[in-house]
């Protein structure tokens, strides 16, 4: 590595936290140490840091360790604990990435939390050596007791922390000036108060238990974290330790108290827990709070439990578009809005959460049946309809909601939300700005959907599809002029598959292109072998290309290195695309239908008339076949009851063609008369179970080698037809 790239390398996370550390605490506390120990007991300190963060799950309790060590060094200085704690919380994020911005929070609080402990420890340590000094020097002569009551005194003055005396009667006797600072009471008035004074509505029962047992003398001390209130009725949380004081012969005699306000510890604490379960930008509740409020609803519920649960599933429909288009600032404002409409809509207690991005989630506890459900999806649909105003105009947000109720015992929390995530596809699917509820049917129908996207790569990378051809019959004389590939899945378990099980997915996967390309090359090598056989007499062989493989780069180069490769001449080879492929806007697909054109590859246009093509814009395409959709010759089957209208379209639709010097195929032909009829109206050929059935290739080359018209209709089995 050259000294440049040297210097490029990206700096060590802990060597980049230990000298930021330094440089913040430096000077806030009186450290005995040399320059090089300070600096090697704050890396070590930083690499717990950076470990514990980066463990996976990720260890907050590692903060208590180093809050402790920090205190045994002696940085206890007043602004020692206040810039580590926002040194860590500002630093980890930055060096480590915005993903750990939970764990560095939460190990903030627990530092926090080691390092208060640790030097409450070492000053409750040294009060109880005080205490303990004043009791032994009871015992001495009355010149030690008064050097010993004057050093208590003292002490008790000048402490930190609050100290109190009182008798067995609960009556207060003394106080130091620490604790009347903390409470807002002149001493005077505490010795007119009683610890039964300092009652707080929160104390649990078990507070007054223990002090109860140490009046009797059953226990000599306890501590604990209790709320109190101040003269001015504001709250604060202190960390007492209460001690019995006994006398020469054992009897309890005074009771010593000693209180550390923690209040604000306890307020960064709450901070922080709020920061770890709320979303920053809309402060709602995030994924963590919404999933331990789900989980909280199964784990306390029993087998015979009666109790539902639902939830409202919602994305926001768009959003991406507002987002790029307006800019982030404006994104963000957007989702805000929303999650103020959301939070608006939930009257009953529901709990709205922000799952990411432009996904919410509303949580109905309790819901007793789906009606609920479905009228608070009602109400967010409603409550988002009117328009919002951004970016000096009014924007329109719309949203799709998976809508699931369930009994508690029925389900998991996993569960449910896998349903919530299923059926909101379903909602976007039907047409976006709706709510759709869950179907256990559907539910089991896109289970199998996501199980065959999840095994395509695999099934392709081993070869599990095969490929069988549907005739292409000239409707003058039923003779064969070529044939179409049509795909099959062969699965280990499920058995012989339907492309339209397969094909959805394999588009939305990206699986397409990879199994495109197989199918191509099963194709070109069985038309090459029926050229080899049948010279100019062999079928040209037509492929399905989808719209993703029409936007690869290099489409135009694999086909002609595979034309190539298997020596089938370019005019042999006839591409079949979609009308929506053929219009897109991009200039990829119409640069490669134009090479595969100057190449010599026929290219067709199938299903036409299913789509919205601009007729003046299809006379530009480089276009040899339009396939008519199988629709429009459904009313041309019987041979008595033809349907006038169906025709009508059928003849505009091959005049059409045939204006633009194009050959028109007529698909889904299944009886004589209505093959008879398309003749009748210009079509040029036919394909359809009138003809045969998709066959395999040594049955494609016999048919040819027969060289028989065909026309009688086979037997379909189960219902099959063209392209299933």
């Amino acid at each position: 590595m050259t000294e440049q790239d040297d210097r490029r390398a990206p700096p060590d996370p802990v060597d980049a936290l230990a000298t930021a550390w330094a440089d913040e605490v430096e000077g806030t506390s009186y450290v005995p140490m040399a320059a090089d120990e300070l600096a090697a007991h704050l890396r070590e300190l930083a690499g717990l840091v950076v470990d514990a963060v980066r463990a996976d799950p990720p260890r907050p309790d590692a903060g208590v360790e180093v809050g402790r060590r920090l205190v045994s060094a002696h940085f206890t200085g007043p602004a020692t604990l206040e810039r580590t704690v926002l040194l860590l919380a500002e630093a980890l994020p930055a060096l480590l990435g915005p993903d750990v911005v939970p764990a560095a929070h939460a190990l903030a609080g627990t530092l926090a939390g080691g390092y208060a402990a640790a030097l409450r420890d070492r000053t409750l340590d040294e009060q109880e050596a005080i205490r303990r000094a004043v009791l032994a020097a009871r015992h001495h002569t009355e010149q030690a007791l008064h050097a010993s009551e004057a050093r208590f005194r003292a002490m008790f003055h000048e402490a930190a922390i609050g100290i109190g005396l009182g008798d067995m009667d609960g009556r207060i006797l003394e106080v130091n000036p620490a604790m009347t600072r903390m409470f807002g009471h002149t001493a005077d008035e505490f010795r007119r108060l009683t610890v039964g004074d300092l009652t707080h509505p929160d104390d649990a029962p078990s507070v007054w238990r223990l002090y109860e047992r140490l009046l009797r003398g059953e226990i000599d001390n306890f501590r604990l974290e209790k709320r109190f209130f101040r003269r001015s009725g504001k709250e604060i949380v202190g960390h007492l330790t209460l001690s019995l004081v006994r006398d020469e012969h054992g009897r309890p005699t005074y009771q010593l108290a000693m209180l550390e306000d923690v209040s604000e510890r306890h307020r960064l604490q709450e901070n922080l827990q709020y920061q770890a379960y709320h979303d920053p930008l809309t402060e709602l509740a995030n994924r963590a709070k919404f999933t331990e409020r789900l989980e909280r609803v199964f784990t306390r519920e029993g087998p015979d439990s009666t109790r539902r649960v639902g939830v409202c599933f919602l994305d926001l429909d768009g959003f991406k578009t507002i987002n790029d288009s307006l800019g982030h600032s404006v994104g963000d404002r957007m989702l805000q809005e929303v999650a103020r409409r959301l939070g608006s809509c939930a009257t009953g207690g529901e709990l709205v959460a922000r799952m990411g991005g432009d996904e919410f989630v509303v949580l109905v506890e309790d819901s007793h049946g789906v009606d609920r459900l479905v009228a608070l999806a009602e109400r967010v649909l409603a409550a988002l309809a009117p328009p919002l105003p951004l970016a000096g105009q009014e924007l329109v947000v719309g949203a799709s909601i998976g809508v699931v109720e369930q009994a508690v015992r029925e389900t998991t929390a996993s569960e449910l939300m896998r349903a919530a995530d299923i059926t909101l596809y379903s909602a976007k699917a039907e047409g976006r700005g709706r709510w759709a509820v869950h179907d256990p049917g559907r539910d089991e129908a896109e289970t199998a959907r996501f199980t065959l996207s999840a095994a395509l790569p695999s099934a392709v990378a081993h070869d599990e599809f095969f490929v069988l051809y549907q005739p292409l019959v000239s409707l003058a004389d039923h003779r064969v002029r070529g044939v179409e590939a049509l795909v099959r899945w062969q699965h280990p378990r499920l058995g012989v598959l339907s492309p339209s099980l397969f094909i959805g997915p394999a588009e939305e996967t990206g699986s397409i292109v990879e199994l495109g390309r197989r199918v191509l090359e099963y194709a070109c090598r069985d038309a090459r072998a029926w050229y080899d056989e049948f010279g100019d007499a062999a079928p040209f062989v037509s492929v399905n290309v989808a719209q993703r493989q029409l936007a690869e780069p290099g489409l135009v180069s694999e086909v002609a290195a595979l034309l190539e490769r298997t020596g089938l001449p370019p005019d042999r080879l006839q591409v079949e695309l979609t009308e929506r492929a053929l219009t897109t806007d991009e200039g990829a697909p119409l640069k490669a239908l134009d090479g595969l054109r100057a190449m010599g590859v026929r290219i067709a246009v199938d299903d036409f008339g299913t789509g919205y093509s601009n007729l003046s814009y299809l006379r530009k395409l480089p276009v040899d076949v339009i396939k008519l959709d199988g629709s429009f010759g459904e009313g041309l089957r019987e041979e008595e009851l033809s349907d006038p209208v169906d025709e009508r379209i059928v003849g505009t639709l091959v005049a059409l063609g045939h204006a633009l010097d194009l050959t028109v195929t007529a698909e889904g032909v299944e009886t004589a008369p209505q093959a008879a009829r398309l003749r009748a109206l210009g079509c040029d050929e036919g394909q359809g179970w009138l003809f045969a059935p998709a066959l395999p290739a040594s049955d494609i080359a016999r048919m040819v080698r027969r060289g028989a018209p065909l026309g009688d209709p086979p037997v379909r089995p189960g219902g099959d037809r063209l392209g299933a």
